[in-house]
């Protein structure tokens, strides 16, 4: 037969040469290419294969060119050139019968199993010689092998094992008493054993070598070495086979049938024979130690219990416990696994999937089926090679008993599925970073971090420190993870003089807190890292991307991120950023917090601060491209939510920042480079919901850039400012206006600077401090004056007079109104005017009620001439307020229920808590107290919401005269101390309210209700 060979791949691929000698090929890439034309013989391998097989994924562009001279080269090697043609699309190497040793060897390993199971002991050794005598090395040496190189050889290596095996039993079956010839055998089975320690058969043969060739007290040891390693690393005790094998050394041979087979044999699905053990394999019980100082999760715990013993028909129940790395999913499945061996009395399957664990690769599901089928009592050498096969085996072992299966660590509902049982009474938990969506049937049970009671129990119980207290900084600088925690504990168990406060500083530094969360074999970062280096190297485009996502949700930091963000900053089709962002939720580095949003865990937010440099880029490269989208899509909202007018153009008209932007596209949709951009808002409603969702995150994004010099902030800023102003979000505004006053002054423009100054002032005013924010307005004025903006001189003007007003300087705020009402006339711009003539009435009523209400009516009729719902609103309001000044409730109240109804026409805080504050003042009035709690109480749950202090204030005032009214004195003190500590600090409030709330909380006035 050797004689036929022409090219071997039991060992260095070769070329056999006339004689029937194997002449190994010396070019690596000769032995690639030759290695790829074998694993596929007689049939054509396309071109780009080959490639791939010398070059990787990635040849180079003359690449194909060398391919050419490759097979050029081989050719001039070959017996017959012809043997080797090209074949579109790529080449066909012809092979016959008996030519490859891959063929050979295995046609010779059929023959050693058939005469094997036939008891022809002298032919199984023949054949099994035959066989042997192929193997020049490993498979495949001398090269990477290929995914389907991969298979090969350790299909090769198992069948080599297994014709060994076959060798030995003839052996050991020929010879029973001629110990010389079985003497020769035993250097060779000791070899063995030491390079497989858990294959029983090549032990059980060791011992009957020994044994029969006198040798007693060494057979003995072989088998107890390997019953401890089977016992201590496995939990299993060791087969029929060994059992068999031992009684033999200790009583003597048992009687035989002549020419019997060892054991009795069946056949499995695919014509398979599977030797059947006479005995039942021991009942497994392969848990790992239940986790000590187990705490919380109780009620998570219960419902695990229920679903796992639960009475259904059908399939067996299927439950996943998913999570971050870390956060506890093998500890609570082993704490409920342990407390459930009763019900499951055939025992408990453990199997560790490897899917998170740092550099070991994941089991396959044939790996893991052939442990579990080891476990169950089949020898590997009987077990079905195909998966289909051994899964099936798996369920028909497992169908009539009540067993738990553990499969710990999963990576993918694909590595679970054929290892499902399929008999009622069983169970599996499965654990895994992903919630293996895939896995259809199974109960979901998703894990947050630890509760902060919980995370204490266990730092105490863990630790040994009992003094911890409930909230301790430790447990906030772990972020409750059970993982943290417990390394937490090992360092403060291990140092006693290292003080919980001590450890507390060293995690408080960010950047470094990572680094201290290792001890031993526990690591957060290492338990990270396996998921970030999977997507890393996957082949999926979507799993790389994910890894760069990481990357750039480390370089900015935010609280939260979604899809269009993620695609400007890649840069990358939304698609590809949301099938990104869906990819590190399913390995548990984000959370969807809500639809859409996602965000992830403290200690990940570290983790991926140091891998925030994606593709080159640096934080503020990244920042940068972020403030800009931001401004971009907020000036996408100001077009929505800013009503026509001056305002809005004004605001429109301030120098852009340069650099790149969305908004040279006519309808702010895809951008030049083929990317999306920040998309017009189809509605009001839209706007409003894009900025609620986002102001947190655009808040911590501009304080990260208190140095921005490029505009970006205050271009920001100034498009976000109709939404803070009319959503009423004063402490948003507070922080955003600051800033953008701040790196405006760093960018340089005037007309930048002075809307900064504008929008700042304009929080002042709205939180009562209205001598900041004169101050603020006139630097702006003189800005608008000195680049010659008309419009924004008139608006600086009104608001001067307005500002003038509420400090009791009437007669320099009639002469800064007058000069604004005579710019909008010059403008011809009937809003400004009607502004002008609003703040005019709150100017005369002071002094002269009806004249004010003169003032408010001319501003309505304008409102209602151009359809302007904030100077309607406003109008109404003022009225009502000159009428409670004129002491006419009843005739204010219709005012202020009118200027409510037009608030929903316009949302727009300042107005609206105006009109309330008024309404509940008309009401109380009026002598309807039940409708003023009612109206006053919603007035403070909204000014609190809001953080507007000014507004808290004033209606605490009014709450505590309405109690007092009730008789309920002290209470209304109460409110009255906490009105006045709102506001006493606030220039503008009336120094009406405030002189009254100094003497109610004196007790040395009644109530007035100014």
């Amino acid at each position: 037969m050797a004689g036929e060979l022409r090219f071997g791949l039991l060992g260095v691929p070769a070329v056999y040469d006339a004689d029937g000698e194997p002449r190994p090929l010396r070019s690596p890439k000769a032995r690639a290419l030759l290695a790829a034309l074998l694993l596929e013989p007689g049939r054509v391998v396309s071109a780009d294969a080959l490639k791939e097989a010398l070059w990787g994924a990635q040849p180079p562009a003359s690449a194909h060119a060398s391919l050419q001279n490759h097979v050029t080269r081989l050719r001039r090697l070959l017996d017959d050139p012809a043997r080797l043609h090209a074949v579109p699309p790529g080449y066909r190497l012809r092979v016959a019968d008996g030519e490859l040793d891959v063929r050979v060897f295995e046609r010779h390993a059929a023959g050693a199993r058939a005469a094997h199971a036939a008891g022809d002991w002298d032919a199984a050794e023949r054949s099994a010689v035959a066989a042997l005598c192929l193997w020049r090395g490993s498979p495949l040496s001398g090269l990477a092998t290929t995914t389907a190189g991969d298979a090969l050889v350790q299909r090769l290596e198992e069948a080599r094992l297994l014709v060994l095996e076959w060798r030995y039993d003839a052996a050991l079956e020929r010879a029973p008493g001629q110990g010389p010839e079985l003497s020769a055998l035993v250097p060779e089975l000791t070899s063995l054993i030491t390079e497989h320690p858990l294959r029983e058969s090549f032990h059980r043969q060791l011992m009957l070598l020994l044994h029969r060739t006198g040798r007693q007290a060494e057979a003995l040891a072989v088998h107890r070495e390997l019953r401890r390693r089977l016992v201590e690393e496995l939990g299993v005790e060791p087969g029929d086979g060994v059992r068999a094998a031992h009684r033999e050394i200790l009583n003597g041979p048992e009687p035989r049938a002549a020419h019997a087979v060892p054991a009795a044999r069946v056949v499995l699905a695919g014509g398979r024979p599977l030797t059947s053990p006479p005995g039942r394999a021991p009942r497994p019980a392969q848990l790992p130690p239940a986790p000590s100082h187990f705490t919380g999760r109780e009620d998570t715990a219960r419902e695990l219990r229920e679903q796992l013993t639960g009475e259904g028909e059908g399939a067996p129940p299927v439950v996943v416990i998913s999570g971050m790395a870390g956060v506890g999913k093998s500890a609570l499945a082993l704490h409920v696994a342990h407390g459930l061996r009763e019900h499951f009395p055939d025992g408990q399957l453990y199997v560790n999937l490897h899917g998170a664990t740092p550099g070991v690769a994941p089991l396959t599901p044939g790996q893991a089926l052939a442990a579990l089928l080891r476990d169950l009592g089949a020898e590997a050498r009987h077990a079905p090679q195909d998966p289909d096969a051994a899964a099936a085996l798996l369920r028909s072992l497992l169908a009539p008993t009540r067993t738990l299966l553990v499969l710990d660590g999963a990576a993918s509902a694909a590595q679970v599925r054929p290892l499902l049982p399929g008999g009622p009474g069983c169970g599996t938990l499965v654990t895994s970073r992903s919630p293996l969506a895939a896995l259809d049937g199974a109960a979901r049970f998703p894990l947050p971090p630890l509760s902060a009671e919980a995370s204490t129990e266990l730092l105490r119980a863990a630790s040994g420190r009992d003094d911890l207290g409930a909230g301790h900084p430790l447990v906030r600088l772990t972020g409750r993870l059970p993982l943290a925690l417990r390394i937490v504990a090992a360092r403060l168990a291990a140092r006693r003089a290292l003080t919980p406060d001590a450890l507390a500083g060293l995690l408080t530094d960010c950047e470094g807190r990572l680094r201290h969360l290792e001890y031993d074999d526990l690591s957060v970062r290492r338990s990270l890292d396996v998921a970030l280096e999977a997507l890393r190297t996957s082949e999926r485009e979507s799993d790389r991307d994910a890894a760069r996502a990481l990357g750039v949700i480390g370089a900015l930091d935010l609280p939260a991120y979604g899809a269009p963000l993620l695609a400007r900053l890649l840069p990358a089709p939304r698609c590809r950023a949301q099938a990104a962002l869906d990819r590190l939720v399913d390995v548990a580095l984000l959370e969807e917090t809500a639809y859409g949003r996602y965000a992830p865990h403290d200690l990940v937010r570290d983790f991926a601060r140091a891998h925030r440099k994606p593709d080159g880029e640096d934080a503020g490269t990244v920042g940068e491209t972020a403030l800009r989208w931001y401004g971009d899509t907020a000036r996408a909202a100001l077009l929505a939510i800013a009503p026509e007018g001056r305002d809005r153009e004004d605001r429109l008209a301030v120098p852009p920042p340069h650099g790149p932007s969305d908004n040279g596209s006519s309808d702010n949709g895809p951008s030049g480079n083929g990317l999306e951009g920040p998309g017009p808002f189809g509605s009001l409603d839209a706007a409003f919901a894009w900025a609620d969702e986002e102001l947190d995150t655009v808040v911590a994004l501009a304080e990260r850039h208190p140095e921005d010099a490029s505009g970006l902030v205050p271009a920001l800023v100034r498009h976000l400012f109709p939404y803070l102003q009319r959503r009423g979000r004063l402490t948003e505004l507070g922080a955003l206006a600051a800033i953008a006053v701040d790196t405006a002054r760093l960018h340089g423009d005037p007309a930048v600077t002075a809307q900064a100054l504008t929008d700042l002032a304009g929080h002042r005013f709205m939180t009562g401090r209205a001598g900041e924010a004169l101050t603020l307005n006139d630097e702006a004025l003189a800005l608008w004056r000195a680049i010659g903006h008309t419009s924004c001189v008139r608006r600086g003007l009104n608001h001067r007079g307005l500002l003038l007003d509420g400090l009791g300087r009437r007669a320099e705020a009639v002469d800064a109104l007058t000069r604004a009402l005579e710019l909008a006339r010059s403008l011809h711009d009937p809003l400004s005017e009607a502004i002008t003539f609003s703040h005019l009435g709150n100017l005369y009523e002071h002094s002269d009620a009806r004249l004010a209400i003169v003032h408010h009516e001319r501003s309505l009729a304008i409102g209602e001439r151009i359809g302007h719902a904030v100077v309607r609103q406003s109008a109404h309001c003022n009225i009502g307020y000159a009428l409670l000044t004129l002491g006419e409730p009843a005739a204010a109240l219709g005012h202020f229920e009118v200027s409510l109804r037009v608030h929903g026409e316009y949302e727009d805080w300042h107005g609206e808590s105006h009109t309330r504050l008024g309404l509940v003042r008309a009401l109380r009035a009026l002598g309807r107290t039940t409708e003023a709690d009612r109206a006053c109480a919603l007035l403070l749950e909204r000014a609190a919401h809001r953080g507007d202090t000014h507004m808290t204030g004033l209606a605490r005032h009014q709450h505590g005269l309405l109690l007092h009214a009730e008789g309920r004195a002290q209470e209304a003190r109460e409110q009255w101390r906490s009105a006045l500590t709102a506001l006493e600090s606030l220039d503008g409030v009336s120094p009406k309210v405030v002189t009254e709330l100094r003497e109610l909380t004196r007790g040395s006035s009644s109530p007035s209700g100014a």
